[in-house]
């Protein structure tokens, strides 16, 4: 009759708090007929992607599974004289041939040597073409793609299968972090405070080995963290390689403090919950430079052992992790 009420339609609607990008509302013919809201589905939608199911817990095992092999592969296989592409291509062919992934879940990253301490490297204007060379450190950030579900994972290792003693330093000072947060994540944890935690521990651990002085905690209050760890601890992993979710409108707004503010989410953990855990340590010229300019900074740094390092590049160790009750359920292999 003249005062039925239109229907309603719910729309698709919002920006990914990561990317900025925006979700494209729907449109179809008759839609003026409708009652059209655009504010209630996308936080909805937004918050049930960051609990996972169990149906969507064994996809995201499985892809694991198969990125955690092919990066076995490429370690094998590799040895001084390929190219970084040859180690994406080997990457690329594991996951395919074996495990059926035809797409990864972004652009491979393949840094050998200083290229291991450009954290997005291997996109078009740096291809991965250069020549891995023996004493090369190698950072592979690869992931495979099944069903639209991502995986994450990172492998730092030294092309020619053996440790230098500073390799070895840093790599243990990043697994020490890494091992920290695989050790304290949980549901009730607080994300900020495992980003915290992973800092504290590798800023300990290049304390120890010679590169820094100084107390660990005045090195944090200063943000020298964020010199060598210039990106957040991890992100929400999922139908996004970056997932939604992170700063919905009823989360924790976005930390202020250096290095912190890299997070991509600051929400207290759930069980259900799926993210990458992925502390780094690298060598930038303009951050190193940055640093010894800044007195503040400056009086942390042992200059000459950090010059050692200069062109060693850099150590990321990622895994794909779910949060339980308890603890967490690595899906990383």
């Amino acid at each position: 009759g003249a005062d039925s009420v239109p229907p309603s339609s719910f729309v698709l609607c919002g920006p990914n708090s990561d990317s900025g990008l925006q979700a494209k509302p729907a449109n179809f013919k008759g839609i003026e007929k409708f009652v059209v809201d655009s504010d209630i589905l996308f936080p909805v939608i937004a918050e049930c992607r960051v609990i996972k199911s169990p149906a969507e817990i064994e996809v995201l095992r499985y892809v694991a599974r198969v990125s955690s092999d092919a990066h076995k592969q490429v370690m094998k296989k590799i040895r001084p004289g390929w190219h970084e592409y040859q180690g994406e291509s080997e990457f690329l062919h594991h996951s395919y041939a074996v495990g059926g992934c035809r797409h990864v879940s972004y652009t491979c990253i393949c840094g050998a040597g200083s290229n291991s301490a450009i954290l997005h490297y291997g996109h078009a204007g740096s291809p991965n073409d250069r020549l891995i060379e023996v004493g090369d450190m190698c950072l592979f950030d690869m992931g495979a793609n099944y069903g639209g579900y991502t995986s994450d994972i990172t492998c730092s290792f030294p092309v020619n299968g053996k440790f230098s003693a500073d390799q070895k330093l840093i790599y243990e000072a990043v697994l020490a972090a890494r091992d920290a947060v695989c050790g304290s994540a949980k549901e009730g944890a607080c994300w900020v405070e495992m980003h915290r935690l992973a800092n504290r521990v590798m800023l300990e651990a290049l304390k120890a080995g010679g590169l820094l002085q100084g107390e660990v905690e005045d090195m944090m209050a200063a943000g020298l963290n964020a010199i060598f760890q210039p990106h957040g601890l991890g992100h929400f992993l999922g139908l996004d390689v970056h997932d939604v979710g992170g700063y919905l409108a009823h989360c924790p707004e976005r930390p202020a403090e250096p290095g912190v503010c890299r997070l991509r989410t600051a929400r207290t953990l759930k069980a259900g919950m799926y993210l990458t855990i992925e502390p780094g340590c690298y060598f930038i010229a303009p951050l190193l430079e940055k640093a010894y300019a800044d007195e503040n900074l400056a009086k942390f740094l042992v200059r000459e052992q950090i010059e050692r390092f200069r062109n060693s590049g850099g150590v990321r160790i990622e895994d794909d992790v779910l949060i339980t009750k308890t603890g967490i359920e690595n899906f990383t292999l």
